[in-house]
């Protein structure tokens, strides 16, 4: 019996988080066209529903109507696979992602909301995550189109400067906290003092910068650079196959929001108040998370794109020293037992 409990609140989990990411990438798109018409002064979508809410619902089913075409001399196997390739890494990393902490309800202990707790956790989203790269590159080689080609090779060339940042970022906060485990590293976090944007700040900056770059988002969106590629990698594609690179974008968009969160924001930790209630603490990551998802929009509408080659001179000639520069300081105060980062979170 308790076997098929457990089995039974895996799946209202499963259930819960899946749904909830498709549902976020969907809204994205709506609150992408919202705040950039705030920030232009205009009126963004207001036909489809109070306030334009059922806009993504009819773009939805305007893909799956969609006539979806094959362009002359592409892979067919490859064309159609790609999309699917882009999106799923995605859905496979958002399962290590510790949402909450235990969930406690009239006495019962549900566990965090989380898919899997895993002790490699930072290991399995690193390994999973730069998979999503192989759908851009395949999507645009498989198109037998110049432009498509030109933007997957763009984005596995950033893919590849800004990744070694990204961990490099990420084992610093590693070996502070001493676990690969994401629900262990959050509960190392449960005061404000302790969390991780106050003893890693570079690595911090390095961290958002480098994620802007790892989700092809402006003004790191190389990929799909309109002004020179059309629209990149997905130029060819259209109907469902278009609706599924999107989808990916913006699921890659709420994981990379939700690490940072975990890794430099105390997870569900709430301030000032660490004995808080599991649904007081879920409200609390979904709010910083929303930060970040935020942060993408407004640096998109408000930044000019970067030339391609500016992008990689940053990342290998300023973003890469600088992590391995924090990387190594932070090992050395670990080495040596000093209490530095503590004295930095008290602080504030």
């Amino acid at each position: 019996m308790i076997a098929w409990q457990d089995i039974l609140i895996s799946l209202v989990k499963i259930i819960i988080i899946f749904g909830s990411l498709i549902q976020v990438g969907a809204l994205m798109t709506l609150a992408e066209r919202k705040f950039s018409a705030w920030m232009q002064y205009r009126i963004g979508p207001n036909r489809v529903g109070p306030w334009g809410l059922l806009q993504p619902l009819a773009d939805g089913v305007k893909f799956i109507f969609k006539e979806s075409l094959m362009p002359e001399g592409a892979n067919r196997m490859l064309f159609r696979w790609a999309p699917l390739l882009a999106a799923l890494p995605a859905f496979l990393t958002i399962a290590a992602i510790p949402f909450s902490n235990d969930i406690v309800i009239g006495g019962h202990n549900f566990g965090r909301l989380a898919i899997a707790e895993l002790d490699i956790g930072v290991l399995y989203i690193l390994s999973i995550a730069g998979l999503s790269v192989y759908g851009v590159i395949l999507g645009g080689w498989a198109s037998n189109s110049k432009f498509s080609l030109m933007g997957g090779l763009r984005a596995s060339a950033q893919m590849i400067s800004y990744e070694l940042t990204l961990i490099l970022t990420i084992l610093a906060v590693v070996a502070l906290s001493g676990t690969l485990n994401l629900g262990e590293i959050s509960d190392a976090q449960r005061t404000i003092g302790n969390w991780h944007i106050w003893s890693q700040p570079l690595g911090f900056m390095l961290f958002v910068v480098a994620m802007f770059a790892e989700t092809n988002r402006h003004p790191f969106d190389f990929a799909e650079c309109e002004a020179e590629l059309v629209a990149g990698f997905h130029t060819e594609y259209s109907g469902m196959k278009f609706a599924l690179f999107f989808l990916g974008e913006y699921s890659a968009m709420t994981v990379i929001s939700c690490l940072a969160t975990v890794l430099f924001l105390g997870g569900p930790s709430v301030p000032f108040w660490p004995a808080a209630p599991w649904f007081v603490g879920l409200g609390a990551f979904l709010a910083k998370t929303s930060i970040f998802l935020f942060l993408f929009i407004w640096v998109r509408w408000t930044l000019p794109r970067f030339r391609f080659d500016q992008l990689m001179s940053i990342g290998w000639k300023v973003m890469l020293p600088l992590a391995l520069a924090n990387l190594a300081l932070t090992g050395v105060f670990v080495s040596m037992g000093w209490d530095l980062w503590a004295a930095i979170g008290r602080l504030f």
